[in-house]
């Protein structure tokens, strides 16, 4: 590992903040963003070695130290960060070790450097054009929703089918005619299309952006798509995800009381300690409070 724990005399517990550095707000680094040749050698391959577990864990460490960045914090703890993401520290060093060096003994990750490391890791540094196929309530609602811009994904392009939407504005772009999908990726030039259309039409529609040079497609069909290797499809069935809580929900109610497995007389309260007490009192954030390893079950989109 190439980070490790703070001593005592760092900073856990307390996260610094812009106020607390030499400088004020712009002591950050300036040269986060730089990137050069051999650094990018070096990102597709240490890429091809992080698994997939590692990948998910990234995209939630890169969701909380926006949170702390927004709030002007620039030294976060490895305990803190871990805390706050969820994790045990330990699996945070693991994983943050794929990236290379990144904190130091003793004072912690830089928030600001930590951030646009893991974004150029997860390759979100250029940021994504994105298309949606499929302009029904689903569609309308991920087309709405800021949170993607803000994560660096940009909506280029709506289609559909329907003359009766065709042309119809939404968070405003027009809807186009899906008979136009191949002209108009040439000219989007989108890294990423979306699919929200019925099953039986997710084949032929997933033909169409694999034929026009889409390679990343995001699919909310409850239909298996195939396509040749080269096309990366991530798919979310909303119904399996509800499937998944109901059987926790089952196998929590089977799980014996806590009051029963404790001596007679003896009572046991579970209070969670605030994420606010940990990271410079940040307990509005509405960071998940977990000591164990985030359940992704699959979900991709995370509002």
């Amino acid at each position: 590992m190439t980070e490790q724990h703070e001593t005592p005399g760092g900073v856990s517990g307390r996260a610094l903040r812009s106020s607390d550095a030499v400088g004020g707000p712009t002591g950050a680094p300036d040269d986060v963003r730089h990137h050069e040749g051999p650094r990018e050698s070096a990102n597709r391959t240490q890429q091809k070695d992080i698994p997939q577990a590692t990948v998910t864990r990234l995209a939630t460490y890169l969701r909380v130290l926006a949170v702390l960045a927004d709030e002007g914090v620039l030294i976060v703890s490895s305990e803190e960060l871990a805390v706050a993401a969820g994790v045990g520290s330990a699996k945070l060093r693991k994983d943050l070790s794929f990236l290379g060096p990144n904190g130091v003994r003793g004072v912690g990750y830089d928030v600001a450097k930590l951030h646009a490391r893991i974004e150029d890791v997860l390759g979100l540094s250029e940021g994504h054009r994105v298309i949606l196929v499929g302009a029904g309530n689903l569609g309308r609602a991920l087309v709405g929703y800021g949170g993607f811009r803000r994560r660096g994904f940009s909506m280029v392009g709506i289609f559909d089918s329907d003359p009766g939407v065709v042309g119809e504005m939404i968070s405003g772009l027009a809807v186009r005619d899906v008979a136009e999908l191949r002209g108009a990726v040439a000219e989007l030039a989108p890294t990423i299309a979306v699919l929200t259309v019925p099953d039986s039409a997710a084949q032929g529609v997933c033909d169409e952006l694999v034929a026009a040079g889409v390679h990343c497609l995001l699919s909310f069909s409850s239909a298996a798509l195939e396509a040749p290797a080269s096309v990366e499809i991530r798919r979310v069935d909303l119904a399996v995800e509800m499937q998944m809580l109901s059987f926790e929900r089952a196998r929590s109610a089977e799980a014996p009381d806590e009051a029963r497995s404790v001596a007679a007389g003896e009572t046991v309260t579970a209070v969670p300690t605030p994420i606010g007490r940990r990271v410079a009192d940040r307990s509005h954030v509405g960071i998940k409070h977990s000591a164990t390893e985030p359940n992704s079950k699959g979900s991709v989109v995370a509002p």
